[in-house]
């Protein structure tokens, strides 16, 4: 049994998915009401090497060596995986050890204004990030950030990284009843969107 790694799930977007966990069960920049694996265990924007890249490594090429292939290798989780200092060396291990398979990282985005992540996440294939509000009451409302998150950082790394990536980028976008489905914040998303 690994402990770093789950599935292959199939996924919509990305074909028969291998997960990988880069960091400890809910250990999260946000605190999110819709989290689909509850509430977050410790709240915070410190990045570190939560889980050995090593660790991680010897996981992956296991299963790799003793699986068929999956469609893609997803760096996610229950938590963000861009709190892991070394998630840029994990990617580059996984690129030149596995040549051909693609590389996808699910994040909630908040970290992409650090320009550090943004160069660790530049030679993946795609990036699935979020962005639930275009404002900062209704993004505090629905994410719940730490104190050092907002929502004026939260945009623009979402936009200088749109301009510095070229892989594939698929920004997800989730609509709460009561919380961002009213007009006024609709048309700033969609503002943001077309941007």
């Amino acid at each position: 049994m690994y402990k770093y790694l789950f599935g292959p799930v199939p996924s919509r977007r990305l074909g028969m998915s291998l997960g990988v966990d880069l960091v400890p069960n809910k250990i999260c920049t946000l605190d999110c009401v819709y989290c689909e694996v509850g509430k977050t265990s410790k709240l915070t924007s410190d990045r570190k090497e939560y889980i050995e890249c090593s660790k991680v490594i010897k996981e992956l090429n296991h299963y790799l060596l003793n699986n068929p292939s999956p469609n893609c290798i997803t760096l996610t989780g229950s938590e963000e995986p861009t709190l892991n200092s070394k998630i840029g060396e994990i990617i580059k291990l996984i690129k030149q050890q596995h040549i051909g398979l693609p590389v996808a990282v699910i994040t909630n985005g908040t970290l992409l204004n650090d320009p550090k992540v943004r160069t660790e996440l530049k030679d993946v294939d795609i990036v699935l990030p979020s962005l639930d509000a275009a404002t900062k009451g209704i993004f505090e409302a629905i994410n719940k950030p730490h104190s050092q998150i907002n929502i004026e950082h939260h945009i623009s790394g979402l936009i200088e990284f749109s301009k510095y990536f070229n892989g594939k980028l698929c920004l997800e976008v989730m609509v709460l009843p009561g919380y961002n489905n009213h007009h006024k914040e609709l048309l700033e998303l969609k503002r943001l969107l077309i941007k």
